[in-house]
Parts: C-alpha cells; sequence; structure tokens
C-alpha cells in the first residue's frame, strides 16, 4: 500500500490515521486524506488508475462469469476495480467510507453502470446480508488497526451469498507482534 510512496505521505497518512484512533474512530481518516487531496491522485497511495494486478489475474483464470452476478467492491477508492468487473458484466455496487472518493469515481467514471455508494464497513446495509456473487476486498481490512480487525472481517464475510466467492487480497506478517502502521498487515492468526 504504501511500500512506493515518497516519505512524508506515508508520514501524513500514519498521522491522519493515529488522529483517527484517538478519537476511536478508526476509519475516519480515509475521508480526511481523500478531501485533503483536493483531486491530486499523488496523494492517495493507493490511487493506480488500473485494476489491482491480483483481482486482474484472478479473473483471467476465473472466467466466464455468468452475466448480471451481483458484485461487491469494499472501499472501492476511486473506482478502477468496479469499473473492471462492471466491463465483465457484473451488476456491481462498490462503497466506500469517504463521500469524497465516491464523488471522485462518479467524476471519472460519469457513463458507469456501478452503483457507488457511501456505506460504512461496520455498518452495512441489512439487505446486502449473503446478497453478492462475488465481494471483493483489496487490502481494506489491512488500513484498520487490529483492535477492529475481527469485527470488519465479521462484516466482510456474510456478504457473499451462497456458493458465491470472496476474494481478499492483503498482506501478511510473519510474526504475532502487532505492528505500526498504516498498514497493519495480517498475521497467519
Amino acid at each position: 500500500m504504501f511500500e512506493q510512496q515518497p516519505q512524508n505521505l506515508q508520514i501524513r497518512v500514519q498521522h491522519l490515521a493515529n488522529e483517527a484512533l484517538q478519537k476511536e474512530q478508526p476509519s475516519a481518516w480515509f475521508e480526511v486524506l481523500y478531501a485533503q487531496a483536493q483531486g491530486d491522485l499523488t496523494q492517495i497511495p493507493w490511487a493506480k488508475l488500473s485494476p489491482h494486478p491480483y483481482l486482474q489475474e484472478w479473473l483471467a483464470h476465473h472466467q466466464p462469469f455468468a452475466l448480471e452476478q451481483k458484485a461487491l467492491i469494499i472501499g472501492c477508492g476511486l473506482g478502477d476495480d468496479a469499473e473492471a468487473l462492471a466491463k465483465l458484466g457484473f451488476n456491481v455496487t462498490a462503497f466506500d467510507i469517504s463521500p469524497t472518493a465516491i464523488s471522485w469515481c462518479q467524476q471519472r467514471f460519469p457513463d458507469s453502470s456501478v452503483n457507488y455508494v457511501v456505506a460504512d464497513l461496520f455498518a452495512l446495509p441489512e439487505q446486502w446480508h449473503l446478497g453478492f456473487d462475488f465481494v471483493f476486498e483489496c487490502r481494506n481490512i489491512q488500513a484498520l488497526p487490529l483492535n477492529v480487525r475481527s469485527a470488519a472481517i465479521s462484516s466482510v464475510a456474510p456478504l457473499v451469498a451462497p456458493g458465491g466467492t470472496l476474494l481478499l487480497i492483503n498482506r501478511v506478517r510473519e510474526e504475532e507482534v502487532e505492528p505500526s502502521g498504516p498498514p497493519w498487515p495480517l498475521s497467519e492468526s
């Protein structure tokens, strides 16, 4: 997430995350980061303006999909993953906690079929329960501190419909010692 970013951006992100943690709002820093970026993509560490390469690779090896399958993108950022799934014929809902990020998606893709929604991973709409054939979670869990990790994971799994697929991309750490972050890579446990 941050390995190739300028050090000052890493420090700023860590500062924003720490401020949010002190306020007991562990995901509030995302909106602050997007809003402060004021449209400058270089200020969003994960903005690559293309679908995640692991998602692209996975999709290349798991096609074809039935048309109109429902897909959910968790923490959609600037929308590139959502748009890739929509191009494959998925009926895509993509959410982010940041209203600024969702607005950015809508500006970038004004004619998109993707349903971009502001939503909180810790308070998702009940109608989403078991509602998606494909759920994609990419590095959002690791962007949250360990004290809310279980709640975040517990919010993701029930979104997948019976027989559906959950694709999760996260960093993993080898030791159980709590890392400083963000990101806070996942451990084996």
